[in-house]
């Protein structure tokens, strides 16, 4: 297998256990309001987010996350992808749940 392969069977291995943490975080009663693929999107889409604020990063590093505008974020351009349309307190969760994962880290 080569170089390459591996990376990417990491990234898959790392994407999945990062799913499993968020399904695990958002509780048994919200893991049915979104499919894999649903979360793979909203994270895709959070990341997207995320580079919008590159400019308020804080001296240490940090951005500052406004988890109900990153879920308005999301909730917008699924709506314009014809994605969902999710709920506004799973997506909070789900969000909070990315954040504590990469947290982790």
């Amino acid at each position: 297998m080569s170089t390459i392969d591996n990376e990417i069977l990491l990234g898959a291995e790392e994407d999945a256990k990062e799913v499993a943490y968020i399904l695990n975080y958002i509780g048994q009663e919200n893991r049915e309001r979104f499919s894999e693929d649903d979360i793979y999107y909203c994270l895709d889409v959070f990341l997207e987010y995320l580079e919008t604020l590159n400019d308020t990063t804080d001296p240490d590093g940090y951005i500052n996350v406004d988890v109900v505008a990153a879920v308005r974020y999301i909730e917008k351009k699924a709506k314009k992808e014809g994605m969902g349309p999710y709920d506004h307190d799973a997506l909070i969760l789900l969000v909070n749940g990315e954040l504590e994962y990469s947290e982790q880290e």
